[in-house]
C-alpha cells in the first residue's frame, strides 16, 4: 500500500559502527572497550539489522539469535522472585538498540509526551504506562503496518546477557557499572540521552540503567518454579506487569541482568519507559539461522 511504503523503509542498516559514532558526535573508542569483538559477533549474524523510519526519524531493530540460558539470580543474592536459576530457550526475535526515544514518540504521535519529567530529543521516554505503551504499539502498526510490540521476560533477559555471545556479566554487557549504566551514582539525578555508554554483546545500549523497560508479562513472583523451558510467554493473568534493566535511580543490583520488578499497568514514573520487540514472523520468511 502506498500509505505503507511512504510511512516506513525496512532496509539493512548498512553505516557501519565508526560512522554512527560520529553521526552522534562521539569516539568509538571512548564508548566502547571491546570493539572488535563486539563487531565481529555481529557480523555473524544470519540476519541483518533492520533501519525503520518514522517521518524524518530512523530507528534500528537488532537481531537477537535464538538459544539457551541460565535465567534467574546467578549468584544467590537478589530476593526470591528473582531465583531459582533456571535452564530457558528463547527464539530469535528483534530488539530496538535503544529503548523508544521522545524523538520517535514525537515523530509518531506528533506531539510532546505531556507527562515527562526530562525532556530531550535523544532521552528515553519516561512516565508512560504498560497501557499507554498499548496504544503507541496500535499507532506504530497504522502507521508501517508492522506489528512492533514489547519483549517478554526472558527475551529481555536474554538480549541483556548479549544472548548467544554473551559474556556471564552480573550487568547487560560488562561486570562495572558504570561502563553500560546511568544509576543512582552517576546519572545527577536525571535520565541521559540514550547511547552514551557502552554497548552490550549484540550492540543494545542502556538495558541496564537509564530508565527501567516494560516487559510484554504479568508479573508473578513464584513464577520461575513453573516457568516452561521453552520461550515463556509469562503467566495468563496478574495484576502486575514486570519491568526490567533498573533506572537512572537504581541501586546497582537494581540493574543487574537477573534482577525483577513490577508495576501496575496504569503506572507513569520518570524512571520507568519501554524498548521495541519484533517478532521474526513480523518480517516476513527471513528467518534462516535465528
Amino acid at each position: 500500500m502506498a500509505a505503507t511504503e511512504q510511512a516506513i523503509v525496512l532496509l539493512p542498516a548498512t553505516r557501519d559502527e565508526k560512522t554512527a559514532q560520529a553521526a552522534r558526535g562521539g569516539s568509538l573508542s571512548s564508548q566502547v572497550e571491546k570493539p572488535a569483538a563486539l563487531f565481529l559477533k555481529q557480523k555473524r549474524l544470519m540476519l541483518p539489522p533492520l533501519r525503520f523510519r518514522i517521518n524524518d526519524h530512523r530507528f534500528t531493530m537488532l537481531p537477537v539469535e535464538g538459544g539457551a540460558f541460565d535465567m534467574g539470580d546467578e549468584s544467590g543474592d537478589l530476593w526470591e522472585a528473582c531465583r531459582p536459576k533456571h535452564r530457558v530457550q528463547v527464539s530469535g526475535f528483534y530488539l530496538a538498540q535503544y529503548p523508544v526515544t521522545q524523538a520517535l514518540w514525537q515523530a509518531l504521535t506528533g506531539e510532546e509526551w505531556e507527562h515527562l519529567q526530562f525532556t530531550g530529543a535523544r532521552r528515553p521516554m519516561e512516565r508512560v504506562s504498560w497501557d499507554d505503551i498499548g496504544l503507541f504499539l496500535d499507532k506504530l502498526e497504522e502507521k508501517t503496518g508492522t506489528r512492533f510490540r514489547l519483549p517478554t521476560e526472558a527475551e529481555w533477559e536474554f538480549a541483556a546477557r548479549g544472548g548467544a555471545y554473551g559474556g556471564g556479566y552480573a550487568y547487560s554487557g560488562s561486570g562495572r557499572l558504570k561502563e553500560v549504566a546511568w544509576h543512582e551514582m552517576n546519572s545527577h539525578g536525571e535520565t541521559k540521552p540514550a547511547g552514551l555508554k557502552c554497548p552490550n554483546e549484540l550492540g543494545l545500549y542502556d538495558m541496564s540503567g537509564n530508565v527501567w523497560e516494560w516487559c510484554a508479562d504479568w508479573f508473578d513472583s513464584e513464577y520461575y518454579k513453573k516457568s516452561p523451558p521453552l520461550d515463556p510467554p509469562g503467566p495468563d493473568s496478574g495484576s502486575h506487569r514486570v519491568d526490567r534493566g533498573g533506572g537512572w535511580l537504581s541501586a546497582p543490583r537494581n540493574c543487574r541482568a537477573a534482577y525483577r520488578h513490577n508495576w501496575l499497568p496504569f503506572d507513569r514514573f520518570y524512571y520507568l519507559g519501554f524498548r521495541l520487540a519484533l517478532s521474526l514472523q513480523a518480517v516476513g520468511g527471513r528467518r534462516a539461522g535465528l
